[in-house]
């Protein structure tokens, strides 16, 4: 299946030669599940997209630190590309940012929690399960970091994660589009950089409960697998 990673923010300079930039987490995520898988990057954030949808299968959009309702151009000719997706039935994922901003592009609703900042490993209740989402369990550990959240799904979309910080922290509309809040592509020792850079920008207890989070909770949920089948239940025979 060919894939088209929707690069929404680049990893921080100093952290990429450990960490490598958004495509090659991605990469590491997808290809653990089906190294068969072919992936192209596009890098909206610096207005690059896709000359037309059907260059690619299907589309994962990555995480960013902005935020979806910015008024910047590149967000939204990716607002519009996602409308293009979605009036095609093309197999669409939306993570962190990327989740928001299918949200919001297609009649829902971010904003900036009251809550403040999720950090580290957090419980999630399945509140549908669906086909795709083999094994099926009950809870799910996420790594999550974020601010902004989905506060108002689009019309008929079904809420399939929730947790106490983030009630729509993942979503699918119709058979074709999914989004979660949280981050099945990161690894645990880079959500602690995040944590470690971000000092003195949230407050510390949450910091500090984030990090530790990291060493409590080390079995972390079946979610690539689940994007895996959700993108093989689409791929053309």
């Amino acid at each position: 299946m060919r894939i088209g990673i929707l690069q929404c923010d680049h990893v921080r300079t100093e952290l990429r030669p450990k960490f490598g930039d958004y495509p090659q987490m991605f990469a590491t995520m997808i290809h653990n599940q089906n190294p068969q898988h072919d992936l192209l990057n596009f890098a909206a954030c610096d207005s690059e997209l896709p000359d037309q949808t059907d260059l690619c299968e299907a589309y994962i959009l990555t995480g960013s630190a902005s935020s979806v309702y910015e008024d910047l151009q590149w967000i939204r000719d990716l607002e519009s590309f996602v409308r293009s997706l979605h009036q095609q039935l093309i197999p669409t994922v939306g993570i962190c940012f990327g989740h928001q901003l299918l949200a919001q592009a297609l009649g829902g609703e971010t904003m900036k929690s009251p809550k403040g900042w999720g950090v580290g490993i957090t419980n999630h209740r399945v509140v549908a399960n669906q086909d795709w989402m083999v094994p099926q369990v009950d809870e799910a550990k996420v790594l999550v970091s974020h601010q902004d959240q989905v506060t108002r799904l689009p019309a008929q979309a079904r809420r399939i994660l929730e947790s106490e910080f983030c009630p729509n922290a993942m979503f699918q509309l119709g058979e074709h589009i999914i989004g979660c809040q949280g981050h099945p592509e990161f690894v645990p020792e880079y959500s602690h950089a995040l944590m470690e850079m971000r000092k003195g920008r949230m407050p510390e207890n949450v910091r500090q409960a984030g990090i530790d989070s990291l060493t409590k909770n080390t079995e972390l949920g079946p979610l690539p697998l689940w994007i895996e089948n959700f993108l093989k239940s689409h791929q053309k025979s």
